[in-house]
């Protein structure tokens, strides 16, 4: 879905595909035409923008045979899809029964991070529709924290650098600007925007930025205007953002609001856990941790890395961080310039959710998706944009 600012620039809104699992380039296809063709219809779009996940095998095909590339291509346009925006943060194994930590694997110390990133800018540069030039990745905040050291952390630096190379490389050979962002997410060794600042601006190159993914602001209890500020500041560009909502508990310290964060409790994925003290912010690993004994303190707060529906946040008494999205949103493309072009729904844990909140059938989750990027688009049309054909 494109949108017009008042500014005259497009702003481009999307939805992430990591909500359907595949890892090869027929499990990819095969999503085009069982999933988002039939979100796009509900819609009533002639055209929808999708943020298409590759995992390695994905992407390893794209790259190295072209005329698979050029079909998928083919396909994104006859079912009325473009690409604008890719996840290149889950490397593979995001469908799994469980991912937890896994997903932080490869990670920016390691040679195949940069392997798979620049395969992944590569193949965007050439499914970007015809009158778009500029597209991006958003990609893992270097490393998961507790296998961090000076060591990797001077590795990861010099393959950012590399991978800043290559996208100028490929910019002047294919006429096509494309730009990474590092995804600030709890528990890794950039939590929040602010640790962004000082590997963004030590690599100090424009194609180098920061996804700013809405639920992990939230989760880490960030005041938008504050971040957002102190990246302008820093001249830190934000390349993409995911519109994302956190689990918010206002009183984890009653027994029912516990009974109701242990049905989110799941084991498939990590859902890093955090509350604000007088001494800082204190956190765990995932929500089971939170509920077990005394490991956070429950008399402020509580919000949790759990991606909510958009448009449906959970039954009394919690709740969802939807008003950090909008406050996020308002200064994202509310003001008299967009501050990113690009704007990625990512919603992945549908099938993570209470049993009795998961989507049955894929007709279901064609529902919710739709439901999700309308509420998008409301938000933006409030905020002045004019939705495009």
């Amino acid at each position: 879905m494109r949108f017009r600012h008042p500014d005259g620039s497009t702003v481009h809104l999307a939805y992430c595909t990591n909500v359907h699992p595949a890892e090869t380039l027929d499990g990819v296809l095969t999503q085009l035409r069982d999933h988002c063709e039939p979100v796009r219809r509900r819609l009533g779009r002639d055209r929808l923008g999708i943020g298409l996940w590759l995992a390695r095998d994905a992407a390893r095909t794209l790259v190295t045979d072209p005329s698979a590339l050029r079909g998928l291509r083919t396909e994104l346009d006859r079912r009325g899809l473009e690409v604008v925006t890719l996840n290149g943060f889950p490397y593979e194994g995001f469908g799994a029964e469980e991912v937890k930590y896994r997903v932080y694997r490869p990670d920016w110390a390691d040679p195949e991070r940069l392997v798979h990133t620049t395969a992944l800018a590569r193949v965007l540069a050439q499914l970007l529709p015809d009158d778009v030039t500029e597209g991006s990745v958003s990609t893992l905040p270097l490393a998961w924290r507790t296998v961090y050291d000076d060591d990797r952390a001077r590795a990861a630096r010099t393959a950012l650098s590399t991978l800043a190379e290559r996208l100028d490389a490929l910019h002047e050979l294919t006429g096509r600007s494309i730009r990474v962002g590092l995804e600030p997410e709890p528990g890794c060794t950039v939590e929040t925007t602010a640790d962004a600042v000082a590997p963004l601006t030590a690599i100090g190159h424009d194609r180098i930025g920061i996804c700013v993914d809405t639920c992990h602001l939230a989760t880490s209890f960030e005041d938008p205007d504050t971040a957002l500020d102190t990246l302008a500041r820093s001249g830190v560009r934000v390349v993409k953002s995911q519109l994302s909502a956190a689990l918010h508990a206002e009183h984890p310290h009653l027994p029912d609001v516990r009974k109701a964060l242990a049905a989110f409790d799941e084991p498939r994925f990590l859902h890093q856990t955090r509350t604000r003290t007088a001494a800082g912010l204190r956190g765990t690993d995932d929500l089971g941790e939170a509920l077990t004994g005394e490991a956070l303190p429950d008399a402020a707060p509580w919000r949790a890395h759990f991606h909510v529906p958009l448009h449906a946040a959970p039954a009394a008494p919690l709740t969802s961080t939807l008003p950090v999205l909008q406050a996020a949103l308002t200064r994202l493309v509310g003001g008299p310039h967009p501050l990113t072009h690009h704007l990625e729904v990512e919603t992945y844990t549908w099938q993570a959710l209470p049993p009795e909140l998961r989507p049955r059938v894929r007709a279901q989750l064609a529902d919710g998706i739709a439901a999700e990027l309308t509420l998008a688009r409301d938000l933006l049309t409030d905020l002045g944009l004019k939705e495009l054909p």
